[in-house]
C-alpha cells in the first residue's frame, strides 16, 4: 500500500494531515528565549474537523483568559507541595503538624489519587459526607479550608479554571461552639482545697490568677517572672505534636499564635509570694539532685529540668478534680474561663481583659470567654425596671 500523501487543508495554513492519518493543527505561541526559534502549540484529531475544533477552542480560551494548560498532576501531590511551600512557613510548628496530619490521614487517602484537573464538586461533597459522623465537625471544616485554599491557589496559577470547593452546593457540618462553664465560687474553693499540697498547686493557682493558656503556662521560665515588680512576661508556648514521618509525638516550644499573645501580666502580691516560695523549693530540690538553677530554668519542670509534659498536666488536673468530686466537664480551659468571667463580673474594662487574655480580637474575649450569670441578668432587668418606673 502506498504511503498516504501529506496535505494541507485549503486556506487553513497550520492545519495538515499527518502520515499516520491523523490531522495536526499548530498555533504559534512564543519565541524560545534560548534558541530564538518559534514555539508552537499542537493539537491532533482523527479528522480535520476534530483538530480544527481543538485548535479553535484553545484560541478562544486564550483570548478570553480561560485557558488552562492540561496537566496530569495528582491532587495529593499538589496539596502537599502547596502546604509545605506556602502554608508551613507562616504558621507555628504545632499548627503545621495538625494540618499535615489531616492531609496525610484523611484527605490524601480519599482524594490524593485524583488528577487535580478532574477533581469536581460531586467528589468533594461525597468526601465530606463520608467524613460526617466519623470526624468532628471542626475537623471536617478544617479539611475544607485546606482543600479550598489549595484550589484557590490552583485557580490563581491557572492550573484549574475554577475552584470546585467554592460551589454553593457544597454542604459542610455546622459546628456548635462547646460552652466551657467556669468554676462557680463553691467549685473554685473545692478545687483549691483538693489541690493544696500537690506539687502542681502553684501552677493551678497561677493559672487562675493570670488566665494563661496551657501551653503558655508550661513554657514559662524564671526569666519571664519579674518578682521585684510583680510582672509576668508571656512570650512562648509549649505543645505536643506529631514527629516528622508520623511516628510518635514530641514536645515543641514556639511563639504564641498571634502578636497579642506576647504580653505582660501584673501579678498580685499573693502570687508573687507563692512564686518566691516555689522557686526556693525548686532550687533546694535541684541542689539535692546536683542540678543547676538559672533564670533560663522552667518555672514548672518535670523534676529533671525539662518542661512539664502537657499530657501529664491533664492527668494531674483530672486527679485533682476527682479528689474534689467536681463535675466531669471541667477542662484545662475552665481555669482560663474562670479568670475571664470573674474579671468580667467585677466590671473590668473589656479592653484590659482582652489584653490580659492575649486576644487579637476583642470579639473573641466577649463572645467566648465572658459568661453572664443569672445574677447578672437579674441585675440588668432590675436596672431596666428602675429606669421605667422613675
Amino acid at each position: 500500500m502506498s504511503k498516504k500523501s501529506r496535505k494541507r487543508a485549503n486556506g487553513e495554513g497550520m492545519l495538515r494531515e499527518r502520515s499516520d492519518g491523523r490531522w495536526e493543527a499548530r498555533v504559534p505561541t512564543e519565541i524560545d528565549p534560548l534558541t530564538g526559534k518559534q514555539k508552537f502549540k499542537t493539537f491532533y484529531g482523527h479528522s480535520q474537523a476534530e483538530a480544527r475544533a481543538k485548535r479553535d477552542e484553545y484560541l478562544t480560551a486564550t483570548r478570553t483568559g480561560t485557558y488552562v494548560e492540561p496537566k496530569k498532576v495528582l491532587f495529593g501531590d499538589y496539596l502537599s507541595a502547596w502546604l509545605d511551600r506556602y502554608v508551613k512557613p507562616n504558621i507555628r510548628e504545632s499548627t503545621y503538624s495538625l494540618y499535615h496530619s489531616h492531609v496525610k490521614n484523611h484527605i490524601k487517602p480519599e482524594l490524593g489519587g485524583i488528577e487535580l484537573q478532574k477533581l469536581n464538586t460531586d467528589t468533594l461533597q461525597d468526601f465530606y459526607n463520608k467524613k460526617t459522623g466519623r470526624l468532628s465537625g471542626s475537623a471536617i471544616n478544617l479539611m475544607h479550608l485546606l482543600i479550598r485554599g489549595c484550589l484557590d491557589y490552583a485557580v490563581e496559577e491557572k492550573h484549574i479554571l475554577y475552584n470546585p470547593d467554592s460551589s454553593k452546593q457544597i454542604k459542610r457540618p455546622r459546628v456548635e461552639a462547646r460552652e466551657v462553664k467556669p468554676f462557680n465560687q463553691e467549685e473554685l474553693q473545692k478545687f483549691l482545697k483538693a489541690a493544696k499540697g500537690d506539687p502542681f498547686y502553684p501552677m493551678f493557682v497561677l493559672d487562675l490568677h493570670t488566665g494563661l493558656r496551657k501551653g503558655e503556662l508550661l513554657a514559662l521560665r524564671w526569666k519571664n517572672a519579674n518578682l521585684n515588680d510583680g510582672v509576668l512576661h508571656v512570650e512562648r508556648s509549649i505543645g505536643r505534636i506529631g514527629k516528622p514521618g508520623g511516628k510518635g509525638t514530641q514536645i515543641v516550644e514556639s511563639p504564641p499564635k498571634t502578636k497579642a499573645g506576647v504580653r505582660d501580666i501584673p501579678l498580685p502580691n499573693e502570687i508573687v509570694s507563692l512564686l518566691k516560695a516555689h522557686r526556693a523549693a525548686q532550687i533546694e530540690q535541684k541542689l539535692a539532685l546536683g542540678q543547676k538553677h538559672s533564670e533560663d530554668s522552667y518555672i514548672f519542670d518535670n523534676g529533671y529540668g525539662k518542661p512539664v509534659d502537657p499530657r501529664w498536666f491533664l492527668r494531674k488536673l483530672k486527679i485533682i478534680l476527682e479528689k474534689a468530686e467536681l463535675r466531669n466537664d471541667i477542662r484545662v480551659h475552665t481555669l482560663r474561663h474562670t479568670f475571664g468571667t470573674m474579671l468580667a463580673q467585677a466590671r473590668e474594662n473589656p479592653k484590659n481583659l482582652q489584653e490580659l487574655l492575649g486576644h487579637a480580637d476583642i470579639r473573641t474575649t466577649l463572645g467566648t470567654y465572658v459568661h453572664s450569670t443569672l445574677e447578672d441578668k437579674k441585675r440588668a432587668v432590675d436596672k431596666l425596671a428602675s429606669l421605667i418606673n422613675e
